[in-house]
Formats: structure tokens, sequence, C-alpha cells
């Protein structure tokens, strides 16, 4: 299923549904974050994805995470909470979503990067690399939040 971001765009379409998800900002020993390219829009990303029934946001990202990237985590903190209503993502079935994420570090635990089923290439990134890849601005954002080491409690927006 295809899907289109819009930010702050008048020709956005009207959202119809809200649902909890949740990303991570995945950070390994030397400082490289773990990135995604989806499969459905082409672009970079936080691993992450939306809820099931019966399990907490923390364990839905830590199940996505591994899901799409191949890599196991461990949930270390909250970076914030995003519900920027500006932030429209539309999916080819109809539906149009108003951004609700939640965004935690994450440390790996185990298992390999790798391509899957949503994503079409897995790279550990180097901070320096961010500005050369194709990434959704409330990406950019979850990551300067994230990174940033004066920051002392979590983004809610």
């Amino acid at each position: 299923m295809a899907r289109t971001d819009y930010y702050d765009d008048p020709n956005a379409p009207t959202p119809n549904t809200i649902v909890p998800g949740g990303s991570a900002v995945v950070v390994d020993d030397i400082g490289r974050v773990l990135l995604h390219r989806r499969r459905d829009s082409g672009l970079w990303a936080l691993p992450g994805g939306v809820m099931a029934v019966g399990e907490t946001i923390a364990e839905a990202v830590a199940r996505e995470v591994i899901e799409e990237t191949g890599v196991a985590v461990e949930i270390t903190g909250l970076v914030g909470i995003y519900s920027d209503p500006r932030h429209v993502i539309a999916y080819s079935d109809g539906e149009v979503r108003q951004q609700f994420n939640i965004c935690f570090r994450a440390r790996p635990t185990g298992g390999d990067s790798h391509a899957t089923s949503e994503a079409s290439e897995v790279r550990w990134v180097h901070r320096d690399e961010f500005d050369t890849l194709d990434m959704h601005p409330t990406q950019r954002l979850r990551l300067t939040h994230a990174l940033d080491e004066t920051r002392s409690v979590p983004y809610v927006g």
C-alpha cells in the first residue's frame, strides 16, 4: 500500500483516523543511528509502527523495529510525543491519518540489520550523513530531539 506524507500542506487530504504508533531512535555503541528506507514512500525513516491490541506502546515499537530492520532493541527512554495535526499521512486505501507517534530511545541488543518486506534498505547512519538522506521533516525533528544532549525533558507537541 502506498503512503504519502504531508506537512503543513493546504492541499493535504482531511484526516479520518488517529492511530497510536511509535518509533525508535536506535543508537549503537559508536553513535550511529538505525534508519530504514520505507517501501511504501521511499523515504528514510526511524523504524516503528502501530500498536496491536494486548501490547504496550514500548512492546509495539520493539516488535516493529525487529520486523522492519532485523535488529532487536531495548527501549531506554522517551524522546517525545508527536501529534502535530499539520502532519497528515494518506494511504492508497483511503485512510488518512493525523500523526500520533510516541518516539523512544533504544539500544540494539541483537539481530542483524537487513532489508525486509517493509524496508528496501536498512543502514546504520552517522549523524553527519542525515542531511544527505531523503527524509520527512518530522523524522528529522525526532532525530534532532533525540540526539540533543542538552535536552532534559521529552518533547510534547
